[in-house]
């Protein structure tokens, strides 16, 4: 079983992973991008059994676990050999409440016994400081402190304090709760209130995903994939984090080790796009409100690739020293040296995302004048930078080019500009931004489209291919049945095809050649081949793609493309919205397969 295969739960302000024996391996306090309090998921010094949070049977013999409907609530099934055992119910509670989302920094565990009374141990073990600080434990009537200079946490429960202070075994005789917050008094009843709590989380999932709109096959595969987009969304300011994790490895042994708990505009676009064919408008509303910040935070100056979930926030890169790395493979970083790059896709990014705004009737606040005022000066921008060097969409850090991607994006950001003044009856703006989109379109097809291989390239005068060729049908750049379309997907079949998987590109960058397949690269091709009309191609690959996620579901960054195990962040929330959008234009329609009995 791989080391990835990780449950999630979480309710907007704070996300938990939890091993397949039970325990909370990775936890952020007091929100996604908080101190990892406990970070067991990546190898503090300070030992094995520090920065978890454990429940451990004795003579475990079988573990069973799932998620509770369509809901966020993980249940965890531990048994011995004679099947006594204990069930636990995780959670992290998110309903409605005073007209508002009750949504605290808060995990709840619930232990049931099964067939008896099973001997358990409970072991604590939180870390402040990033693994660097072991906090003292101070017990009290009903719960259990843990106190530090950088802060407290709180364990509030109905079992035996001294029990959980000197984690010692004890016999688990009635159903027990653990309570994991800030350091605060509890000051309801604790099993009335988390039952509560438990059975107004369930109410809240089973509401939510009963008003997404899903496609009639592979419903249960993006019900997962749209809680766990959901549960990526830090709900106070509208941020979507690219993964609830920092630096597990692309691929095993190398030094591509990341922060992603911070929000990348590139992603915006393909987040909106999924959140719209969901039907999720309030959390893609609230996203949009996110990226206005941002924009509003810029005046006239270019847009940062990633900024943080609160996005006044700097994001500077630091090694964390007490943690040695997933499977020991660090450096651990905390914060992202993107910020400080240049990438000029970020521009069309936006627009394409916020374009949303000036076309859907759903949306209470829609897109009018002074919005497309504001999006205009990041026009300018795109215009200027369009055919300039830039890091590019992987982010090179070693070298500058005029990557085709970026440039595309530019040439979306003012091609969208023109048509979202038309819409808005500006005629001479509309012709000025079709213009400028028309001169970047000259451009890449003179720089960036090679004859001689009968496809475009990653960048400006050179040969390699990147995979983000496959979405210049997406944004518009290229009619799908334009023979240049097709070249480049076959170049890029030719080459960067691995089996049932896509590298991102066939050059090497700062660490060498790419060693596993990026996932949502794969989606982009699935999706560029029903482009193509080689629908049951598509179809096939996207089955198994389904059949490379975790038993839970779920999706990290990359796939090794030898094992097919999975690696990178996790969850992905890019893999997650590839997910959806391909399972929304591959499958049969619900009149096609349903009412008409196909």
């Amino acid at each position: 079983m791989s080391r990835l295969d990780l449950g999630v739960i979480g309710n907007g302000i704070v996300a938990a992973l939890v091993d397949p024996k039970g325990a909370i391996v990775w936890y952020c306090h007091p929100r996604l991008d908080g101190d990892p309090i406990f970070c067991r998921l990546l190898e503090p010094l300070a030992g094995p059994e520090e920065g978890r949070f454990a429940i451990e049977l004795e003579g475990l013999a079988r573990v069973e676990r799932r998620y509770l409907g369509n809901s966020a609530v993980l249940e965890t099934v531990l048994l011995d050999r004679e099947g006594r055992g204990v069930r636990i119910t995780d959670f992290a509670p998110r309903f409605r409440q005073y007209d508002r989302i009750f949504r605290p920094p808060m995990l709840i565990r619930r232990l049931e016994p099964l067939g008896g009374a099973p001997l358990l141990r409970v072991a604590i073990r939180p870390l402040f400081d990033h693994g660097g600080t072991r906090p003292q434990r101070v017990p009290g009537s009903n719960h259990l402190r843990f106190v530090a200079a950088a802060g407290a946490i709180r364990v509030t429960t109905d079992l035996p304090v001294a029990v959980l202070e000197r984690e010692a075994p004890w016999a688990l005789t009635r159903p027990a709760w653990l309570v994991l917050g800030p350091d605060e008094s509890f000051a309801a009843g604790l099993d009335h209130t988390c039952r509560d709590f438990l059975e107004r989380t369930l109410d809240y999932w089973s509401e939510w995903t009963r008003y997404l709109s899903v496609p009639f096959e592979w419903q249960e595969a993006v019900i997962r994939a749209a809680v766990t987009l959901k549960l990526c969304a830090f709900e106070e300011t509208g941020a979507i984090v690219a993964a609830l994790t920092t630096s597990i490895p692309e691929a095993p042994g190398t030094a591509r080790t990341w922060d992603y708990r911070y929000c990348w505009l590139r992603d915006a676009f393909f987040v909106v796009q999924a959140l719209n064919r969901l039907g999720a408008t309030r959390t893609m509303e609230d996203y949009l409100g996110w990226i206005a910040t941002v924009v509003a935070l810029e005046p006239g100056r270019e847009l940062k690739p990633v900024y943080a979930i609160v996005p006044s926030e700097p994001l500077p890169e630091r090694i964390a020293p007490a943690l040695a790395g997933f499977g020991g493979q660090g450096p651990v970083r905390i914060g992202n040296q993107a910020a400080e790059q240049r990438q000029n896709d970020s521009y069309g990014s936006v627009v394409l995302a916020a374009a949303q705004m000036f076309y859907d009737h759903r949306l209470p606040r829609r897109g009018d004048l002074a919005l497309f005022e504001v999006l205009e000066r990041l026009g300018e921008t795109a215009a200027r930078v369009a055919l300039e060097p830039d890091a590019g969409l992987w982010e090179y850090r070693g070298r500058r080019s005029v990557h085709t991607h970026s440039a595309a994006m530019c040439w979306a950001a003012c091609h969208h500009l023109g048509k979202i003044a038309r819409h808005l009856g500006l005629a001479e703006r509309a012709e000025r931004w079709r213009a400028e989109a028309e001169r970047i379109r000259k451009a890449i097809l003179a720089e960036a489209w090679r004859p001689e291989l009968g496809s475009f390239v990653a960048s400006f005068g050179g040969k390699g291919l990147d995979a983000s060729l496959l979405l210049l049908h997406e944004i518009g750049f290229l009619s799908t049945d334009d023979p240049r379309f097709a070249g480049t997907v076959a170049a890029i079949e030719q080459r960067l095809r691995k089996g049932d998987h896509l590298l991102r590109y066939d050059e090497e960058d700062d660490f060498g050649l790419p060693e596993t397949s990026f996932n949502v690269c794969t989606f982009w091709y699935i999706d560029a081949l029903a482009a193509l009309g080689r629908r049951e191609e598509a179809r096939a690959l996207f089955e198994r793609m389904l059949a490379a996620r975790t038993s839970l579901g779920l999706l990290s960054e990359d796939t090794d493309i030898r094992t097919g195990e999975p690696w990178g962040n996790f969850p992905q929330t890019y893999s997650m919205v590839g997910l959806i959008t391909s399972a929304m234009r591959l499958s049969k329609s619900w009149e096609e397969a349903f009412w008409r009995g196909s």
